[in-house]
């Protein structure tokens, strides 16, 4: 268990849901060679569409999230709560 700013973390690139944080809903201790870095990601209440969305509507809604987000950029950087996002959420 890693304790970091207060809060407590299984391990490191291990993301967590946070219920009771007021705007994001997930946080992980991103590590990333010697760089530690805590990185909040994800509006509360708000779920991604998922690795295989059904339905048009959350096909739709994955299509523009990645738009947004430049999910096409090959190098994602680890220790941003884009790449954290894309993972998790969507």
């Amino acid at each position: 268990m890693i304790t970091y700013r207060g809060e407590r973390f299984s391990g490191y690139n291990k993301p967590k849901r946070t219920p009771g944080h007021k705007t994001k809903s997930h946080a992980v201790l991103a590590k990333k060679g010697d760089q530690v870095k805590l990185v909040r990601f994800g509006q509360q209440g708000v779920s991604g569409a998922g690795k295989k969305p059904k339905t048009a509507a959350d096909k739709a809604r994955k299509k523009s999230y990645y738009a947004r987000h430049n999910a096409q950029d090959p190098n994602p950087d680890k220790l941003s709560a884009r790449y954290w996002s894309h993972k998790v959420k969507w």
